[in-house]
């Protein structure tokens, strides 16, 4: 089986849907879409994976289904918890305090983590210990996770992959083997935590160390050299080749500045 996880184009959030320039990177992904030779499409409920999926969708004549876990990764954390030396102690130092325009805290998503607070705790990189970090305890990131997580099985089973977790993390088995492609249009938080389910480890892992571009395609697949027993191994992580392609830069909104002094970068 081949899973493909295709984050939306460039995103006008406050809207959202596409910018113009993320119109012009679906088009390029349409493009390229017969190569991918998808069997089955998901698609999340909000508007930038809905828009970029539609380029895909009509270039293969195809249709998808809409499931509401795929959405962006919904899991928060209060600001207030956060903020600079009113937050809870544990917290100190782990996020920019956001706040909304009339100075009162609001909920924030829990993956734009500082580097320096992010390192300085291992427990967040740890595959059993990530429950038991500050920022789990003080959101609902489990619950979340866990909602997420059982539609994603779910629909592997439907497929013929099935969690085995009494033959450890990331063992799936291969009830009915296929070498079937699902294509998943959604977004990069959510396909972090995917991929953290698949791998067996913390889904602060993917979050802080991987990047995917707007409109990227990531490519895993199931390796099966036990007979009935499988597990995903990545082909590709955030590939943009189809960008390449078409003549189009990528858009840096998967990024944060590349050197603190480039003002223009998003810090």
């Amino acid at each position: 089986m081949r899973l493909l996880f295709i984050r939306h184009g460039e995103p006008d959030y406050e809207h959202d849907s596409l910018t113009p320039r993320g119109k012009l990177e679906a088009a390029a992904l349409a493009e390229i879409a017969p190569s991918l030779h998808i069997d089955h499409a998901y698609v999340s409920p909000l508007g930038r994976a809905q828009a970029t999926a539609a380029y895909t969708l009509d270039k293969l004549g195809m249709t998808a289904e809409t499931l509401d876990w795929l959405e962006e990764f919904t899991a928060r954390i209060d600001s207030a918890l956060v903020a600079p030396e009113t937050g809870l102690p544990e917290l100190q130092g782990s996020f920019h305090p956001y706040y909304t325009v009339d100075g009162k805290p609001r909920k924030r998503g829990i993956w734009d983590i500082y580097p320096a607070y992010y390192c300085g705790h291992p427990e967040y990189r740890d595959p059993v210990d990530w429950r038991q970090s500050a920022i789990t305890r003080h959101s609902d990131q489990v619950e979340t996770l866990e909602r997420v997580w059982k539609g994603f099985d779910g629909l592997l089973a439907r497929h013929g992959y099935v969690r085995d977790e009494k033959a450890g993390a990331g063992i799936y088995r291969a009830e009915r083997p296929n070498d079937e492609t699902l294509a998943f249009f959604c977004h990069f938080a959510i396909t972090s935590v995917f991929l953290a389910r698949l791998w067996g480890m913390s889904p602060f892992m993917p979050m802080q160390a991987l990047c995917m571009a707007p409109s990227s395609v990531t490519e895993l697949v199931t390796e099966e050299r036990q007979e009935g027993i499988a597990v995903f191994r990545a082909l590709r992580i955030g590939d943009i080749s189809h960008l390449t392609m078409a003549g189009l830069e990528p858009s840096f909104y998967a990024r944060f500045c590349e050197l603190y002094t480039n003002k223009e970068e998003r810090h």
